[in-house]
């Protein structure tokens, strides 16, 4: 007989369905649900149930009720294998044994030796009845503190649905459970406790991960890349087949990198705690200004043959195509690699590293303040290298800096990270890793010293979730949304109607800086003019005037500006547009409106979804999703109306539709190869497993393991002498 058609006349309460506790010995979080109830009548000898989870219910409730937990003890089984004797009795029965092998360190226990209990048995017609009872206890009990024991608290289907969800999301597991206590109303009116939201969860990661945290991180690319053939990924095992370097990208991040692999920033800084793998993201720019993910990977060290590799598995997922261009910090190893895998891309590295060690480096001078102005000034101010050469030269000599080896080391590589050598090239109006480092700070709320390799993984997929709405949220206000121009020149119009909003804003603050630009003096040589153009900005509260060259043929409209910003962000300068406007230039050539910012080209990835949740959820969790969303319709109809309303309860109460206590547990089969969980950095000081033992834990422990010696072999013996079955058993002791 179902739960569900279960109405007990011993819980004195109206009860539509109890679903039945499968073993009270389990976790909280793999057991079903149970409603508070009280007025539970005392067991007495005679009360018969229709099957033994009933009496399994019964009994538990009715313990909830006086303060003790339950426990289904024995059972005893016919000649046939059916059930014909049961003993529920106080969780607090027995007596404990300590298995420590520090005597010195008892673990703490609930038993204590307690005789209260039940027996049943089966009936002719299969109706249990309790046959004998022992109702006094030998320990307090306290009604209000029953929640704690492990028997009464349950966590149900909708609860740990919404854990589920909230540790998908990126939301901690105290934050979580905290908003549950909100909605109940108090810590009292809850029916588990934090920790069996942790376990629950922690339960739910290991069904996810399987045999280890490598071969589940494997099986986990194998479904995605079942949902979406263009899923790319790539591990690298070592000698010992363990798991050393792992690369993916997913396949709206391979179809971005053809709109925007131009230019990508690479940063390791970001550690994964469990492992301590960095973290290395390939981020690009997309049309909005955004950053945008476009494969990353996990290492196990930061050296030469881990860039190479991590390298060639990104090449080979952008099918050999590499960038013009890429922003890394000055690491070294990551220098010879990009040299390696990539000898004709761009390498520059991230300017605001470089100018944040001017000061640990510098410090040790007495003019320490007048030297890092004058670095300053020259680094930024300077438009032409030779600028920057002679006014570099200028600092050194006045100074006295010929000794110092890092200023030296900078200087030689200044083709890397000095503006005025790096701006010939586009950028996307990148000059620091930043963009890689505001990507590992989504994942600091998120990931902590617990994390596995997997967990990082689907934390990496709502990073990517984020992005995208992010990026359809921009797309949808660019198609939408319309600004006033601020000026009535016809050039503001036309960057409107092709630029996304935050280009065209770009776009609008360089043509309203054209006001602070004025004419010097310009040279003819036939179609070609050279102008150059003045323009006054504030510095630290005063006054600056910088000085530019601009050079425009008039046949072809081909124009040029040493501050280069065309060039470095694919946006005319305000020095261009004067110039433009000065000879009747109403509109922006085409040429100079990169395909790359405009909101009116219709790009392959917007077309591919991220919606790999099938490969998260397990089965229960996508049953329980696909229910709630009818539930939710439903509830949405009759919610306007007491009569609706009561339709729908009537139909709920009266509904055929039992609880089911069963777990359908999907195996995923695993990769053919197994692959071994990568190797945790060891940490420092004496291993606790590896401590010298005093003489008398010593006695101790050899005490213990000569009197388990004994006992098994009296045990053996015992069994031997019991044999019934020949010569089969004999071979079995044998």
């Amino acid at each position: 007989m179902s739960s569900s058609s279960f109405t007990s006349s011993y819980i004195n309460q109206e009860d539509n369905g109890v679903q039945m506790e499968k073993n009270d010995d389990e976790a909280a979080s793999e057991e079903p649900e149970l409603e508070n109830r009280e007025n539970v009548q005392e067991p007495r000898v005679g009360m018969t149930f229709n099957n033994i989870d009933e009496i399994v219910v019964y009994y538990r409730e009715y313990g909830k009720q006086l303060g003790f937990p339950v426990r289904k003890r024995t059972s005893q089984k016919g000649d046939e294998g059916e059930l014909k004797y049961v003993t529920i009795s106080c969780g607090r029965e027995g007596k404990y044994k300590s298995k420590s092998s520090n005597v010195l360190k008892p673990h703490p226990s609930i038993k204590t030796g307690c005789k209260a209990r039940v027996r049943a048995g089966i009936l002719l017609d299969g109706r249990w009845q309790i046959n004998s009872i022992k109702l006094d206890h030998n320990h307090d009990m306290s009604p209000t503190k029953a929640r704690y024991f492990r028997c009464h608290r349950t966590i149900s289907s909708d609860m740990k649905r919404r854990i589920e969800l909230n540790d998908r999301a990126g939301i901690r597991l105290n934050k979580s459970y905290n908003s549950l206590v909100v909605e109940v109303g108090g810590h009292e009116n809850i029916s588990f406790l934090e920790k069996d939201c942790r376990n629950y969860i922690e339960n739910v990661r290991r069904l996810r991960l399987g045999e280890g945290d490598a071969t589940a991180i494997q099986t986990y690319f194998l479904n995605m890349q079942a949902q979406n053939s263009n899923f790319f990924y790539a591990i690298d095992l070592d000698q010992d087949g363990r798991l050393r370097n792992v690369f993916w990208a997913d396949a709206r991040s391979r179809a971005a990198y053809e709109e925007f692999g131009d230019v990508v920033t690479f940063d390791t800084t970001y550690l994964t705690n469990k492992y301590d793998m960095p973290f290395a993201p390939f981020v690009g720019v997309n049309h909005h200004g955004q950053s945008i993910l476009l494969g990353c990977g996990l290492i196990s060290s930061e050296d030469t043959n881990a860039f190479i590799w991590l390298f060639k598995s990104w090449l080979a997922c952008m099918h050999e195509h590499a960038p013009r261009g890429i922003i890394t910090d000055q690491d070294k190893a990551m220098k010879n690699a990009i040299e390696i895998i990539f000898p004709n891309t761009r390498h520059r590295w991230c300017l605001w590293h470089i100018m944040n060690k001017f000061p640990s480096k510098l410090n040790r001078y007495n003019q320490y303040e007048s030297i890092m102005y004058a670095l300053q000034s020259t680094v930024y101010g300077s438009l032409e290298k030779v600028e920057f050469e002679e006014g570099w030269g200028e600092i050194i000599e006045k100074y006295e800096l010929q000794d110092n080896e890092w200023l030296a080391g900078l200087y030689n590589e200044r083709q890397r990270w000095v503006p005025c050598f790096v701006k010939d090239s586009f950028w996307a109006g990148m000059s620091t890793t930043q963009r890689s480092e505001s990507m590992n700070a989504f994942f600091d709320d998120h990931v902590n010293s617990k994390t596995t390799l997997k967990q990082f993984v689907e934390q990496y997929e709502n990073a990517l979730k984020v992005k995208v709405q992010k990026e359809k949220q921009e797309d949808f206000k660019s198609s939408s949304i319309g600004f006033d121009c601020g000026t009535h020149y016809n050039m503001e119009k036309q960057a409107q109607e092709v630029y996304t909003i935050s280009k065209y804003k770009e776009f609008h603050d360089e043509l309203i800086g054209k006001m602070y630009c004025d004419y010097v003096s310009h040279k003819v040589n036939a179609a070609n003019f050279e102008y150059q153009i003045s323009e006054d900005f504030m510095m630290e509260g005063k006054k600056k005037r910088l000085y530019f060259k601009v050079w425009l043929n008039e046949d072809d409209n081909e124009v040029r500006c040493n501050c280069r910003m065309f060039e470095f962000r694919g946006i005319l300068c305000r020095h261009t547009i004067y110039v433009f406007l000065r000879h009747n230039i109403d509109l922006i050539p085409e040429k100079y409106i990169m395909r790359r910012w405009r909101k009116d080209v219709k790009r392959c990835h917007t077309r591919i979804e991220i919606n790999y949740e099938s490969c998260s959820l397990t089965p229960e969790a996508q049953r329980c999703h696909k229910m709630q969303k009818a539930f939710d319709e439903i509830k949405e109809l009759a919610n306007d109306s007491d009569n609706k309303c009561m339709i729908v309860m009537t139909w709920v109460d009266n509904s055929p539709i039992g609880r089911n206590t069963e777990n359908d547990v999907s195996s995923i089969p695993n990769p053919s190869q197994h692959i071994l969980t990568p190797l945790a950095a060891r940490k420092k000081g004496r291993p606790p497993f590896k401590r010298r033992k005093s003489q008398l834990e010593q006695a101790v422990r050899k005490k213990q393991d000569s009197k388990k010696k004994k006992q098994e072999s009296n045990k053996k013996i015992k069994s031997c002498g019991n044999n019934t079955n020949g010569e089969k058993e004999l071979n079995v002791c044998n």
